[in-house]
């Protein structure tokens, strides 16, 4: 382990479930996927919708938090074999068959658009995936028919409104990946980005009542780095793809390569709606 000290609560989790003991990266992620899901408030026994489940690290937390009398359906339109280091398929079935395997039902390669309900939710939870989206309109269709299948929803994405200094890198790499987005086709999972207050009005347009919003740490994440990495990876392409915005681009990599702290990632924010 390195100077990172997981918490009380990733602790209990990992003791008593068995689920990525040696593996750090997957536990510093789940440590803030269980504070996401505390700051939800899910009902113990629920019946949870998960959009855009992906490998699983938040339908662990959900999964954990409604106990064994609960269930959470979780879904994603990628393939088994999509993601790195483990693929979809992989993650998901590891976790499967953990103690929490019976509590959880996953449906990759599944088009919410597809899937059917016949019985509202209690919950839905939409945790790190708005930015999947290409435009509000899209999202906004896809919350429509969402009010129809859930009770409350809760909502969870970075807030690029950051607070500290060094929180800059990481949303200046996501918004060159956002820029770029707009110029080649790509399958990264920026493809646009929705602030808060975007959030809040667009549930208000699908018929949700926003209840509750706060702010969950998360600046020990390595997504900042990553996202840092990623984005200076496609740097070339991206001049080729746009020459005239050559000018707007260096002044954005030098802005996220010249910092001189070490780079934290950007907070969550959370809203709920009924």
């Amino acid at each position: 382990m390195t100077a990172f000290q997981l918490n009380e609560q990733t602790n209990d989790f990992l003791n008593e479930h068995k689920l990525y003991e040696n593996d750090e990266i997957q536990q510093i992620q789940l440590q803030h996927r269980l504070s996401l899901v505390e700051a939800f408030n899910l009902p113990k026994g629920g019946r949870i919708l998960e959009i855009g489940c992906g490998q699983g690290d938040t339908t662990m937390a959900i999964a954990h938090a409604i106990g064994d009398k609960g269930k959470v359906i979780a879904i994603d339109n990628a393939s088994r074999d999509y993601g790195a280091p483990f693929t979809l398929g992989e993650a998901t079935d590891h976790i499967l068959q953990s103690s929490l395997g019976e509590r959880i039902a996953f449906h990759l390669d599944t088009d919410f658009n597809d899937f059917e309900v016949t019985v509202p939710f209690d919950v839905a939870v939409f945790s790190h995936c708005s930015w999947y989206f290409k435009d509000p309109h899209e999202l906004l269709t896809f919350l429509k028919r969402l009010r129809g299948m859930t009770k409350r929803i809760c909502f969870a994405e970075w807030d690029i409104q950051f607070t500290e200094l060094p929180q800059q890198t990481h949303f200046v790499a996501v918004s060159i990946l956002a820029l770029y987005s707009q110029f080649v086709e790509n399958e990264s999972n920026v493809q646009n980005l929705f602030n808060k207050s975007q959030i809040r009005q667009l549930l208000d347009q699908a018929g949700f009542l926003v209840e509750k919003q706060t702010t969950v740490d998360a600046t020990f994440l390595p997504d900042a780095k990553w996202e840092k990495g990623y984005a200076n990876s496609i740097r070339t392409e991206f001049v080729q793809a746009a020459p005239r915005m050559e000018p707007l681009l260096t002044s954005y990599y030098e802005l996220m390569n010249d910092s001189q702290h070490k780079e934290l990632s950007l907070n969550s924010f959370v809203v709920t709606a009924i």
